[in-house]
């Protein structure tokens, strides 16, 4: 029976230390502190029982479901561990988030930073040009690849012939991948790119609950949002929210031999409105979605959330925090989208992004709901979003205006580069030499908030009673020394 591997490179089969921020850094380029340090810091090895990682990225795990559930000998491998299971193989699917390294943190950080070519997409070619990949490759393996960076080789379409990937799927791919992954193994030829379109989308009932452990219990609640903005693609897809118990199946999936899981990561572009049709959250539904995560671990926290959803219900709030955090969990995070501080840019690109609020009041409804985040011990990472089409000056000093409102709360504020994406995709990219004095002075007043703000955080985030913890956090504050020094040498603080 054919045999179908599943992998991704090291920067994605990592658990960062069961710290899920760390991946974040995989983004920076490589040369800002020795590579060797910056790879135990942020992209340790994920362990493996003979060559099988203990845990594997969430995309990877959908994928593998429904390659198992549709009958198919489906393997999921770490990449340093191939060798052993290459040659049996007729098609190798995989993952990749940030191939080229044009994702909008990747390309922030590598355009302020100019050191070299971010870890991510590093890592992924590495995996292409090994030799295990290269010599299966001369003998008939299908390469298929897809995940949240697909997008990237459209833009490079000559990689794919260089490097002899057979096939990109750009979307959701639980509905395409068993018929693609058919094709391959038959022989058949495979279309370059396999575009999922918004309406293809599969169903709740259709995509399958993971079967193996994700990297640090990452577990999907739900797909789609409803605010529409405009540089997203994930707004383009239908809203799906996953029932409980299909939620408690994945959460299981997670479960080790105690009976618990070590962490668990609600993942949504907005877990606050788990199981709504708008944007006012349903408040049982959501106590409900923490009890029963709480329940199977220590350690709950959340992707995603909105500033709006927090300002709507501090109530709400109020609750999660007092299921979440006990003597076992002192705080919880998830990324939170700022964007800008500028009602009239945001107006024009992301209106919906302060529903159920007027979005003129954006600047106070962000520091309201950044207090309520803080009481309740949730400590967001924030990002804003420098180079909208038709931003202006006036756009900037206001965003500037609301980071330093926000400078005695708890949270990290990452500006990054607009990337057209979702229905900007005809805007033009922003670069580095774009970059204004106004902008610059915004970019120097995130980093000081980011360097006072991340010492405190890491402090927090490694809290335990570990070796290896106490290791990692300072080889972190190491790391942020050395972007503090770079940063006086640029003349930027």
């Amino acid at each position: 029976m054919s045999l179908i591997l599943l992998t991704s490179d090291e920067t994605l089969m990592s658990n960062h230390h069961g710290k899920e921020f760390l991946g974040f850094g995989t983004s920076v380029p490589h040369n800002v502190i020795p590579d060797s340090i910056f790879k135990l810091i942020f992209f340790n090895k994920i362990p493996t029982k003979k060559g099988i990682p203990i845990q594997a990225p969430y995309g990877l795990r959908k994928i593998e479901a429904k390659l198992l559930d549709d009958g198919l000998n489906t393997l999921t491998v770490a990449p340093f561990r191939l060798k052993e299971y290459i040659n049996d193989a007729d098609v190798l699917c995989i993952s990749t988030m940030d191939p080229f390294g044009w994702g909008p943190s990747s390309s922030t950080f590598s355009k302020v930073l100019k050191t070299g070519k971010p870890f991510v997409a590093l890592y992924f070619q590495k995996l292409l040009e090994s030799r295990v990949v290269i010599d299966a490759k001369k003998r008939g393996l299908k390469i298929i690849v897809g995940g949240p960076g697909a997008w990237q080789f459209r833009h490079k379409p000559e990689f794919l012939t260089e490097h002899g990937i057979d096939c990109v799927v750009e979307g959701e791919g639980e509905h395409a991948i068993s018929k693609i992954v058919k094709m391959a193994i038959n022989g058949e030829n495979l279309p370059q790119f396999y575009d999922v379109r918004p309406e293809d989308a599969p169903s709740v009932e259709d995509i399958p609950a993971i079967k193996n452990p994700s990297i640090n219990g990452l577990i999907e609640v739900g797909r789609g949002c409803v605010r529409r903005c405009k540089f997203c693609e994930v707004t383009k897809r239908p809203l799906r929210w996953y029932p409980l118990d299909k939620v408690e199946k994945e959460i299981q999936a997670n479960v080790m031999k105690n009976g618990k899981a070590d962490s668990i990561i609600l993942h949504a572009e907005d877990v606050l409105l788990y199981g709504s049709k708008n944007t006012i959250p349903e408040r049982e539904r959501v106590t409900d979605l923490m009890r029963l995560a709480k329940r199977y671990t220590d350690s709950v926290t959340w992707s995603h959330a909105s500033i709006a959803a927090i300002a709507a219900d501090s109530k709400l709030i109020e609750e999660c925090s007092e299921i979440i955090i006990d003597d076992n969990q002192k705080w919880w995070g998830a990324e939170i989208g700022l964007e800008s501080g500028s009602p009239s840019i945001m107006k024009k690109t992301m209106a919906g992004k302060a529903h159920p609020f007027d979005i003129n009041d954006w600047p106070e409804i962000v520091v309201n709901a950044m207090g309520i985040a803080n009481d309740n011990k949730l400590i967001p990472a924030c990002t804003l979003i420098v180079g909208l089409p038709e931003e202006t000056e006036e756009d900037v000093i206001k965003t500037i205006e609301m980071v330093e409102d926000l400078r005695d709360f708890n949270c990290i504020i990452v500006p990054l580069f607009f990337v057209p994406l979702g229905q900007l995709t005809k805007e033009n990219w922003f670069e580095s030499e774009m970059v204004t004095d106004v902008q610059k002075e915004l970019l120097i007043t995130c980093l000081n908030h980011g360097i006072k703000w991340s010492r405190s955080f890491v402090d927090d985030y490694f809290d335990e009673n570990k070796v290896s913890n106490k290791i990692i956090s300072v080889l972190v504050k190491y790391f942020i020394g050395a972007i503090e020094r770079k940063a006086i040498k640029e003349g930027l603080i």
